[in-house]
């Protein structure tokens, strides 16, 4: 009896215990399973899917204030600026951040979810757009170059890689010594400023690759920030814009076109120092350095837009052109003037005619008037026209001639007065002299030239780098 009473109570207390310690585990078992988060799945269907109650269509703070949208870029290259269609291309990250209080969790442990970008489609987004792009694509190799990131607060981080061909209106006066500005602007097509608002990041709002490199402009480290407000019949829209400074750098002109240009010029002027006979020389150099020099001017237009004002390339290459011609005809002028010995006695030839034509109609009306008393006489005719053929070969043998002589200085030739090559030509020269006289004035002229040309192209290329590199520069540097 004992033994049964001490069994009994035995399987009483393994049974209360084995029920106790069921109940304690159940109880300690609890609190952990409260407390574990659910799968990223279910927290996503939550908090944006079908069943979450959010509305990709309307905006965060609907029929409130207005949502402010932070935004900064990333550089990633700068390049292809193009005068002809006045454009620049550049590889960006636009980065645009904002807060939707639809998006707010408490569920998941982490600070920031980063998202596929396939998510995009599920939220609300800014509908920004480039007011002076001309074209612009997206990256999607190997995949969509997009990031998506919330955060517990509700803030949206959306970054996206871009390629954009903007305009940018350039003003090519100072061309090749020219500094540009190019603006982008960042504008709503359809939330006016009741509904979205963009602005600027307060730091870092525009960053730029640390090897980022143009290859005829400098980037400056200044950039402008501001903003551009659009108004337009439909409203109001916000825009901000930022505008890069650009600075050309000559190095590439300097070599396919001033250097070369120079050269030709002073190729020109060697023609001043060859002998004023050899005219194929003389000719044949100063065209070609007139045709290189027009060759040279229409391949420094030929990549640049056909703009109605005048550049500073345009008025270097129309000086050098002026340069090259005005040698060519110094050259026409030398040989005009070397040869003026021949006009001289072709003037001369024509008044000793006028003369005898005088005589003779003198001596046939002197006749008439004698009534035939002494007759014809045409052995006297024939002798005074030897005579004179006698006197123009001598005159060719450098014999003087006085009778011409006293002709000029009594003014019986006005021909021959009038020209200015003449006027201080003594009386009574021979063939020679004559001739001597004319060919040191020509060879005057070519002295005259070696001095006048490349003094008057000095003097040119002082005032030309003068005005393009120092005075317009201050004005370029003052209005940016």
């Amino acid at each position: 009896m004992l033994l049964n009473n001490l069994c009994w109570l035995w399987t009483s207390f393994v049974f209360f215990l084995h029920k106790g310690r069921s109940v304690f585990c159940k109880e300690m078992k609890f609190p952990s399973r409260a407390s574990k988060p659910p799968s990223p799945s279910d927290f996503l269907d939550k908090l944006m899917g079908r069943t979450s109650g959010y509305d990709a269509r309307i905006r965060p703070n609907f029929k409130g204030p207005p949502v402010n949208v932070t935004c900064n870029i990333f550089i990633n290259s700068f390049g292809s600026i193009t005068e002809t269609t006045m454009d620049y291309r550049l590889n960006v990250f636009l980065r645009q951040q904002w807060n939707d209080p639809r998006l707010a969790y408490k569920e998941y442990p982490d600070d920031s979810l980063d998202l596929d970008p396939s998510m995009l489609d599920s939220i609300w987004k800014p509908d920004l757009f480039f007011a002076n792009e001309k074209g612009a694509n997206f990256h999607e190799v190997t995949t969509d170059n997009k990031l998506l990131r919330i955060f517990q607060n509700g803030n949206v981080l959306y970054s996206i890689r871009l390629t954009l061909t903007l305009s940018c209106p350039m003003d090519l006066k100072n061309f090749p010594m020219d500094s540009q500005m190019c603006t982008m602007q960042l504008e709503s097509f359809g939330y006016t400023m009741n509904d979205l608002i963009f602005e600027w990041l307060d730091v870092g709002a525009v960053q730029v690759a640390d090897d980022l490199m143009l290859p005829q402009f400098v980037l400056k480290e200044e950039k402008g920030l501001g903003y551009c407000t659009k108004h337009y019949n439909t409203g109001k829209f916000t825009c901000i814009e930022v505008k890069f400074y650009l600075e050309r750098q000559m190095g590439y002109y300097l070599i396919q076109m001033y250097i070369p240009s120079l050269l030709t010029v002073i190729l020109s002027w060697v023609s001043f120092w060859i002998n004023m006979d050899a005219a194929p020389a003389r000719v044949g150099l100063g065209i070609t350095t007139v045709l290189t020099m027009t060759t040279q001017s229409s391949g420094s237009r030929a990549s640049l837009p056909k703009v109605s004002y005048v550049k500073a390339i345009d008025i270097w290459m129309a000086v050098c052109l002026l340069f090259v011609f005005a040698a060519l005809l110094e050259y026409a002028a030398v040989n005009f003037v070397s040869r003026q010995h021949k006009e001289f006695f072709r003037l001369r030839r024509k008044l000793k005619e006028q003369q005898q034509r005088q005589r003779t109609q003198g001596s046939s009306d002197s006749k008439a008037k004698g009534n035939n008393t002494t007759g014809n006489n045409p052995s006297h005719g024939s002798q005074r026209c030897s005579a004179c053929a006698r006197e123009e070969e001598l005159a060719q043998q450098g014999f003087l001639f006085q009778s011409i002589g006293l002709a000029l200085s009594a003014g019986s030739a006005p021909e021959m007065d009038a020209t200015p090559v003449f006027a201080d030509l003594p009386p009574g020269l021979g063939f020679y002299e004559i001739r001597r006289r004319f060919v040191e004035r020509a060879k005057r002229i070519d002295t005259i030239s070696r001095a006048v040309f490349p003094m008057s192209f000095l003097m040119f290329n002082v005032l030309y780098w003068l005005t393009y590199k120092v005075l317009r520069h201050e004005d370029v540097q003052l209005t940016i």
